[in-house]
């Protein structure tokens, strides 16, 4: 592929401009267009806004892909309550990288979104739920905020159309969890941050029992430019029903990892061919297409087109769009036993499938990976996932599930070697990937 081919792939709006030395500026951001869409944004009437984000076709970028204008219909008007909107910027899904650089790179573009959102669904205050472990993100955030503030494009009667907006910007306490929307409303509201019973859902009794939209931050941020360039230039990308541009996390076993923006129904292909491919004489053996809790596919998935229906087929979801690709060097046990360590651990403990499910599976996939496990544990760790995906309050569980599910399928004669040839049929200290603790350990002792 040529430079000139690859350029015409990608569609670089988000992150157009990350590579200007003064990127998250106020002064950098009006240098390329920006709150022009919000300009016009505030011309319309709110229900008008609602319907073109409809009609543009923009689907949510943190994970279930749900229609971002439908989701906004969705609030009650009329009903007297305050309305709020929610920005989920926990993200904390392993692989999934994203939201934290744009937030650092690109912070007004989703500033601009918020105002946008809540001129359309008739609120006044907006809260980000950021992951508290990035702290320079927050201080960058805020700075955002106060300048946001200061030019008028916060506060009250924003540019003179009349609305008050108030950002608040609140950082979690480092829970995976707190991912899960109504988990964060609770964290947001002071409370312990685990699932709530739906229904009701949030758009009717939300944060604080009012009507409440929670999307996530590329979601919105891709709003302002779907208003100022129009509904038609987006719908001019991605396919028909996932139209648009999007950003693709590159990561793993690749020789340049990093942020890709493209139209959605690009192939991993493509993206690897354009970034130079897998680490000099490697192959790709598996690899997610949307972080650790989506079902991972194989090599004979390169040219899966990477849109909602496409991934979808495929047997897996697009998710947060988190390419995290593994070479032959890795242990796909091994991987997985090091994601549902992940899952285990951060599981709220609310429901029994995810609370008990996760803990099982960790010692057999343990055991397993150890070659202390029999055959029959192989059908048993199958069992444990079946129980708790779908049959837990969140999302949580299945994700915890979909490892299990998936590298059983395309590798089970891998688990069977570990079973059979008592341990690890692979050497950690040929692999760049989770090195060994016992072995670091050693060699920093020698």
């Amino acid at each position: 592929m040529t430079a000139e081919s690859a350029e015409k792939l990608l569609a670089p709006v988000l992150s157009a401009f990350w590579d200007d030395p003064t990127s998250w500026t106020l002064d950098t951001y009006r240098a390329h267009e920006g709150y022009e869409g919000l300009r016009k944004a505030l011309a319309m009437k709110p229900d008008d806004v609602i319907a073109y984000v409809k009609e543009s076709g923009l689907r949510g970028r943190g994970g279930a892909g749900f229609p971002t204008g439908m989701k906004w219909q969705f609030i009650p008007q009329g009903d007297g309550k305050p309305h709020y909107l929610v920005v989920n910027a926990d993200e904390s899904e392993p692989g999934t990288c994203k939201d934290i650089p744009l937030l650092f790179a690109n912070p007004h573009a989703l500033i601009e979104g918020i105002v946008i959102a809540c001129h359309a669904i008739r609120s006044n205050h907006a809260f980000i739920y950021l992951r508290g472990e990035v702290v320079p993100v927050l201080r960058r955030l805020h700075a955002a905020v106060r300048q946001a503030y200061e030019a008028g494009y916060l506060g009250k009667d924003v540019l003179g159309s009349g609305l008050d907006v108030d950002i608040t910007v609140h950082a979690g306490a480092g829970a995976y969890i707190c991912g899960e929307e109504t988990a964060l409303l609770d964290s947001l509201e002071g409370r312990r941050g685990q699932p709530r019973l739906r229904p009701p859902f949030p758009a009717v009794a939300g944060l604080y029992a009012c009507p409440t939209v929670v999307n996530n931050v590329e979601s919105i941020a891709s709003v302002p430019a779907i208003m100022n360039r129009g509904k038609e230039w987006f719908r001019t990308m991605g396919s028909e029903k996932s139209p648009g541009f999007t950003l693709y996390s590159l990561s793993g076993h690749v020789a340049a990892p990093g942020q890709y923006e493209a139209p959605l129904g690009i192939t991993l292909r493509q993206l690897l061919e354009m970034s130079g491919g897998m680490r000099p004489g490697h192959r790709l053996k598996f690899w997610t297409p949307g972080g650790s809790s989506t079902p991972l596919l194989t090599d004979e998935h390169l040219d899966v087109p990477l849109d909602y229906e496409g991934v979808g087929a495929a047997g897996s979801m697009l998710g947060t769009k988190a390419l995290q690709c593994f070479d032959e060097t890795t242990c796909v046990v091994r991987a997985v036993t090091r994601w549902t360590e992940f899952y285990a651990h951060e599981s709220c403990g609310k429901c029994t499938p995810c609370r008990e499910g996760t803990y099982w599976l960790v010692q057999l996939m343990r055991d397993i990976e150890a070659g202390k496990a029999a055959m029959s544990d192989l059908d048993k760790i199958n069992d444990i996932a079946d129980n708790i995906n779908g049959k837990a309050f969140c999302a949580l569980g299945d994700g915890a599930a979909s490892p299990i599910f998936s590298s059983l399928k395309y590798f089970r004669e891998e688990y069977e070697q570990h079973v059979t040839g008592r341990g690890c049929p692979f050497d950690p200290a040929k692999s760049t990937l989770w090195a060994d603790d016992r072995t670091a350990h050693l060699e920093v002792n020698a």
